[in-house]
């Protein structure tokens, strides 16, 4: 099968939306689909290659992943023509992906990782304006008359569902973990440790990017109660700082200070990709502090790497957690602070891994476009 992926971002980028789809792509081209792939070019990386199967083409777009909605558009419609099905994801691929779809009348599916709807609003740092803007086009991303939309949780199945996409045209597969890579037998926390000189400290890890539903503000202000409950204790903030992010990144930074925490955190740069596991075995738990998630790619990492979690207790996340864990109110820094210190003191119950099998997802991707362009089929032929 001839499949075309229209993505924002990809490779060389590594945030869990990436990863995931990096994964479902080469996965798919190791079972010998013809898979293609048009993102946005990033710095440094090239305008073609193929990588594990992949051919990936990249659009350049100004430094913004926003002009990506319509610099892709002529290389979307020369490859759709080849190809036997697209596939995209929320937000800036769906229009350019629906419309290549239309014209040359071929089934498209997206990717759609969470339905936030009104709590836009809610989302501390977030003005008025903006809010409104991000659920106008989350609306009108879902719009779209795509032939299926695939969740990664029961959770965003059901807001779908509750926005008004027909049960029939959804799809939950939940996301994939490769246990290969997250094994705890192949990696060494202690090096990590002795590194960072947190040897004899109680660690906790908050790994990722400060978007504005992950929470971070919210375990920034739980160090200071940790701190007090806790002796030596360290917070270990590996924290992305990417151009999309620049301004919650300072945001972050100007809350450490203003709440004098700083002796009390070890605040790092992303690792490689290849690195993070020993980053995530040299912790004692995560934290997982998301006011929503579409899936919880963190956290099933953590649990595969069998580290104890403090997970917010909302939408998808008590789905995918496993293992030693402890659910807490999301927002919440008290509960937080409580949910570490559970963990610390060995009051948390292995409740029993949950197991995402990243061969399962691909499997479940293909089974999926396999019968969309089958039903869909004659109906292009005729029209």
């Amino acid at each position: 099968m001839k499949i075309l992926f229209v993505l924002e971002n990809y490779y060389p980028l590594v945030g869990g939306v990436e990863v995931g789809f990096r994964g479902l792509a080469e996965g798919l081209a190791k079972l010998g689909n013809e898979v293609s792939m048009v993102t946005q070019k990033t710095k440094n990386a090239s305008e073609f290659e193929i990588l594990n199967g992949v051919k990936i083409h990249r659009v350049s777009c100004l430094s913004s992943r926003y002009w990506f909605t319509f610099f892709s558009i002529p290389k979307v419609l020369e490859l759709a023509k080849r190809t036997d099905l697209i596939h995209t994801t929320t937000y800036n691929g769906a229009f350019p992906a629906r419309v290549a779809a239309r014209i040359f009348k071929k089934p498209s599916l997206i990717t759609v990782h969470e339905v936030l709807g009104k709590n836009w609003q809610k989302f501390e740092g977030m003005n008025w304006f903006s809010a409104r803007l991000h659920q106008f086009l989350e609306k009108l991303v879902i719009s779209l008359k795509f032939d299926c939309f695939i969740s990664h949780s029961k959770s965003t199945e059901k807001s779908l569902v509750e926005a008004g996409i027909p049960k029939e045209k959804s799809e939950m597969i939940y996301g994939g973990i490769d246990y290969d890579f997250f094994d705890p037998k192949k990696y060494d926390g202690e090096k990590i440790r002795k590194t960072l000189n947190v040897e004899n400290s109680f660690v906790y890890l908050f790994y990722g990017r400060p978007g504005i539903s992950k929470g971070v503000e919210y375990l920034i202000r739980a160090v200071s109660t940790i701190g007090k409950r806790i002796e030596n204790s360290k917070l270990l903030l590996i924290l992305s700082r990417d151009k999309a992010y620049r301004k919650r990144y300072n945001y972050i930074l100007k809350l450490i200070t203003q709440l004098r925490i700083k002796n009390e955190i070890v605040l790092l740069d992303p690792v490689p990709r290849a690195e993070l596991p020993n980053y995530i075995k040299a912790a004692d738990c995560v934290v997982i502090p998301s006011l929503t998630e579409g899936f919880g790619r963190t956290t099933a990492e953590a649990c595969a790497m069998d580290r104890p979690v403090v997970a917010s207790d909302t939408t998808s996340l008590p789905e995918v957690v496993g293992g030693k864990y402890v659910l807490v109110e999301p927002g919440n820094p008290a509960g937080i602070a409580e949910g570490v210190e559970l963990i610390y003191r060995g009051k948390v119950e292995d409740k029993g891994k949950k197991v995402f099998s990243l061969d399962e997802k691909v499997r479940k991707h293909l089974d999926t476009y396999t019968e969309l362009v089958k039903t869909l089929k004659p109906l292009s032929t005729s029209s």
